[in-house]
Formats: structure tokens, sequence, C-alpha cells
């Protein structure tokens, strides 16, 4: 039964709503702005409205990955069993095979488990992100951020995790590096002064991160 849950995760993280959802308009995403399967081309692409829609998707399936996985977890593993599930479940949306494993980078996904996990460490980490973005403009600067802000905030909380502490821990160092791997053609972009911020809208094709 514990497999089946987690197989449930990955499934669920692997659902790629980004792709299908600009189907259903008529749009490739894979073909249009930066090609990634993320909310943010989908805003840049479509709107703000659309790529809403999306990251509210995406954070949704965390959630529910992580909430179903504690749902139904014995006892003895409920503690990691919603773990193990989110960590799968953001593989998947980053790994998807329902896309040609080529999915999105992770972050909002992330944010979905780690509110499942621990509201208030995603409540640190979503503080950083929005702050970071409306200072700088730029999504990635943003992400990877957020991103590291998850296991200092935890570390920070650590008195207000209990017996979570370990599991949350682990699972925002692994969510933080894949994350930051996932970011790093950004990172080179940053350097060189060419990433685009958010509300500089790419070229249709794609090409223009």
């Amino acid at each position: 039964m514990m497999f089946l849950w987690l197989a449930l995760a990955f499934v669920l993280g692997a659902i790629p709503w980004s792709l299908w959802v600009s189907r259903l308009r008529g749009v490739d995403l894979r073909a249009q702005g930066s090609g990634n399967l993320g909310a943010t081309n989908v805003y840049r692409v479509m709107g703000f409205k659309v790529g809403l829609l999306v990251l509210l998707l995406d954070v949704g399936k965390g959630v529910l990955a992580v909430v179903l996985a504690r749902q139904f977890a014995p006892g003895a593993l409920a503690g990691w069993l919603p773990m193990f599930a989110g960590m799968l479940a953001v593989i998947g949306h980053v790994f998807t095979p329902f896309a040609g494993f080529k999915g999105g980078k992770g972050v909002a996904t992330g944010l979905g488990i780690m509110i499942g996990l621990a509201p208030q460490v995603a409540l640190c980490g979503f503080g950083v992100w929005v702050g970071t973005l409306l200072l700088g403009g730029w999504v990635s600067l943003a992400s990877g951020l957020g991103a590291l802000m998850v296991p200092i905030s935890t570390v920070l909380l650590q008195s207000e995790m209990g017996e979570r502490y370990a599991s949350v821990l682990l699972v925002g160092v692994s969510m933080s590096l894949l994350i930051l791997i996932r970011h790093r053609a950004n990172w080179m972009r940053l350097a060189q002064g060419k990433e685009k911020a958010i509300w500089d809208k790419p070229s249709a094709t794609k090409g223009t991160k």
C-alpha cells in the first residue's frame, strides 16, 4: 500500500498542467517563450490569468500529494511517507513522463509540498520569493533565494517542527538543490546581464528566455 501512495504522488506531480492548459488554447508551450513547462512561461506567453491558473494547479498537486500520503500513512510511517511522497511529486513534475521527461523547474510544486509539510516554512520561502521578485523582477533569482530560505527557515524554526524536523529539513535541502540545478542556465544569464525580468515579454518563438 505504501508503494501505491508513493506511485500516486509521482503521477500527481507529473501532471503537466502548463502543457495541457496551453494545448487547450491551441499553443505548444514548448515552442513558445523560453520553452519551459512552468507557470512563468505560461504567464509570458498566455497572460496573467492563465499563468495564475497553472501556478495554482502546480501548487495544488504538491499539496495534494502530501495530504493524501499523510491521510493514509500507517502510524510508523506517518512522519516519513508524506516526505517521500512530496519528493516524488516534485521529481515527477521536473521529469514528467507525460512530456518526454522534460518538465518544469519544481518551484510551484515545491511550494505546494512545503505547504503540506510545514506551512510556516512555506510562508518564509514564499515571502522571500515575493520580496525578491518585487525588488529585482527576476523570477529565477526569486526562486533560487526562496528555495534557499526553505532549509534555513526549517533550522530556525526547529523548535516548532517537533518530530517533523528531520523529514522537513531533508525535503527542504533536496528540493532546494534540485531547484538551483534546474536554474543553472538562469544563473549564467544573470551573471552576463542577459536574464529577463518578469515584465519583459519574450519573443513569440522559443529561444528568448
